[in-house]
C-alpha cells in the first residue's frame, strides 16, 4: 500500500508566557492509504496537536508532514476534520448542515457535491430527515450526519478527534460500528485520537503509542482482528491480551515519569 500520511522527525514547540515547551519531539510515523489508525498517548502528550498539525491549522517547528506525498498547507481542503461535538447547526436543515462546505466554498463543482451529498444520506439512511433540524436526531444520528458532512467536500483523510466521548456507552458503541462502516465503505484513510483503548483497538489497522511530551512513537501495533465490525472484533480472542500490551506501555510510560 502506498503512503497517504507521513510525519517525518517532525518536531513543535510552542511558547508559553513562562517558557517554550517542546510538544513533539522526532516524531515519526506513516498512515497508508485506506488505513484506519489511532493514537493514544498519555494525557497532555499532544495528540490533538497531531491533528492540528495535519490539517494546517499549526506549523510544524522542523521535520516534514506529507500528505499523499506532497506538503501539508495551511487550511489543507485535502483533509476533513470530525471534532469532539458534531457542531450540528439547530436552526439548520439536516441537508443545509450536510451542504454548509458547499455554500462556504462555493466549489466549482458544486451539483456534483451536492448530488453526493444526496446520495451519502441516501445510503445511510438519513435522506427522509433533511428536512429536520438536528435537535430531533438520536446522538448517533447527528454524528453520521456530522461524518457525512465531512464526506460530501472529498477530503483524501479524515481526522477524527474523539468524536464519540460526549455519548453514552451504549450509543458510543452503535456509533462506532457507523462510522467505521462509512469510512471503510467510502474506501478513506482515517486517523482516531482517542483516551479509549478498546475504542482504538475495535476501530484501527494500526495504534500508535505515544510517549509523553514531548511526544515521540513510542509503539506501533498492527492489528488483524476477526469480525468486520467494531463490536464483533471486541469478540476476538486475543483483543484482550492485545489491551494488555497497550496498557501497560501506557502504564510504564507514567510509571517511569515518577522516577
Amino acid at each position: 500500500m502506498s503512503a497517504m500520511l507521513e510525519f517525518k522527525n517532525v518536531n513543535f514547540f510552542y511558547q508559553t508566557k513562562k517558557e517554550e515547551i517542546h510538544a513533539l519531539r522526532d516524531l515519526n510515523f506513516v498512515v497508508d492509504d485506506e488505513e484506519f489508525a489511532s493514537i493514544v498517548g498519555p494525557s497532555g502528550c499532544g495528540k490533538t496537536t497531531i491533528l492540528s498539525l495535519t490539517a494546517g491549522l499549526l506549523e510544524n517547528s522542523s521535520g516534514q508532514i506529507l500528505l499523499a506525498g506532497k506538503p501539508i498547507v495551511k487550511h489543507d481542503d485535502r483533509i476533513g476534520y470530525m471534532f469532539q461535538r458534531d457542531h450540528l447547526f439547530d436552526w439548520r436543515t439536516i441537508w443545509q448542515n450536510v451542504t454548509l462546505g458547499i455554500e462556504l466554498t462555493k466549489p466549482k463543482d458544486a451539483d456534483q457535491k451536492k448530488e453526493f451529498a444526496r446520495e451519502l444520506l441516501k445510503k445511510y439512511d438519513l435522506f427522509d430527515f433533511i428536512s429536520a433540524k438536528p435537535r430531533s436526531l438520536s446522538g448517533g444520528m447527528r454524528q453520521r450526519v456530522a461524518l457525512i458532512r465531512t464526506l460530501v467536500m472529498e477530503p483524501k483523510l479524515l481526522l477524527l478527534d474523539e468524536p464519540f466521548s460526549a455519548l453514552d456507552f451504549q450509543t458510543r458503541l452503535k456509533v462506532c460500528d457507523d462510522v467505521h462502516e462509512i469510512i471503510k465503505s467510502e474506501k478513506k484513510t482515517a486517523i482516531l485520537v482517542t483516551h479509549d483503548i478498546s475504542e482504538a483497538l475495535s476501530m484501527s489497522d494500526k495504534v500508535i503509542v505515544l510517549s509523553s511530551r514531548p511526544a515521540s512513537v513510542k509503539f506501533v501495533q498492527n492489528l488483524n482482528l476477526n469480525g468486520k465490525t467494531p463490536l464483533s472484533r471486541r469478540e476476538d480472542p486475543t483483543f484482550g491480551a492485545l489491551f494488555d500490551l497497550i496498557w501497560k506501555k501506557l502504564t510504564n510510560e507514567k510509571e517511569n515519569t515518577k522516577t
